[in-house]
């Protein structure tokens, strides 16, 4: 019964979340374009730098598939749900949360798992288009698909929304978290590959890449569409994703008993 009732508190969240994305589809829209901005215009710069040769094994075509397929999986996996906590936190909310007898954390996923759908449906509008701009770069290239790719893409969005869900639990530590979560972005956005593949870092900052969850979310995917990954590499590295996400559930659960009794939160 206590699996059954959290099920359905589980689809209930899901629901309530995804008729408050439908309520306000602008701001959805304008996030996806955010992100776009990158996609759309990094291919054409790569593209140009490539030429017609090869720049540490990403020819003109990969480079355009490759920020295409980015972009899909960003919108699939990467989540941001410590900016909502932390404003659940400063204005009391939190403290209703922590009142029902459902999971914390499973409503965190939960929500996470309807905005991501959401914006993954949206923003398939938006990656015609890139097909249709960069299809001169596309006509020669190939998509690898494998069960290996399925797995790292669920685990991949685990690795995200455990990291953000533990990363945000400092909020409950300190006043005001938001310079230390705004900081967090720039490793993470050269570790994860969204600015460009992690080959073209140097080679110190690409094996420190391995040793971070970063990696683990949106690079790791993307590099298997592409046929990037070794096939001898697919598993170890899928086991890394199982790592960092046992890692960032610890560290959410020690965070959260010790960030609870200090909380102060005014209500609601």
């Amino acid at each position: 019964m206590g699996f059954a009732r959290s099920l359905r508190h589980f689809g209930a969240t899901v629901r309530v979340v995804t008729q408050e994305v439908l309520t306000y589809p602008a701001q959805m829209a304008i996030w996806v374009l955010t992100d776009a901005v990158t996609c759309f215009t990094m291919p054409l710069v790569m593209a140009l730098v490539a030429g017609s040769g090869q720049v540490r094994g990403y020819s003109a075509s990969d480079f355009a598939l490759y920020y295409i397929v980015m972009l899909v999986v960003t919108s699939w996996v990467v989540c941001h749900v410590m900016w909502e906590i932390m404003t659940e936190m400063r204005e009391g909310q939190f403290s209703s949360q922590l009142l029902r007898p459902t999971s914390y954390l499973g409503f965190v996923i939960a929500r996470n798992l309807a905005w991501r759908v959401q914006r993954t449906v949206l923003t398939l509008p938006v990656i015609g288009l890139m097909v249709l701009c960069y299809w001169s770069y596309l006509r020669g290239a190939q998509l690898h698909f494998s069960l290996g790719l399925v797995v790292s893409l669920v685990l991949a969005q685990w690795v995200s929304v455990m990291f953000c869900t533990a990363f945000a639990m400092l909020a409950l530590f300190v006043e005001d978290a938001t310079s230390i979560f705004e900081l967090h972005y720039f490793p993470m956005l050269f570790l994860s590959g969204q600015i460009f593949p992690i080959e073209m870092l140097p080679t110190w900052a690409k094996q420190a890449s391995y040793f971070l969850p970063f990696y683990y979310t949106t690079a790791f995917p993307t590099e298997m569409v592409l046929g990037k990954v070794p096939e001898h590499m697919v598993w170890p590295l899928i086991g890394g994703q199982v790592v960092w996400i046992v890692l960032c559930y610890a560290w959410y659960r020690v965070m959260f008993r010790a960030g609870t009794k200090v909380y102060s939160g005014v209500g609601m």
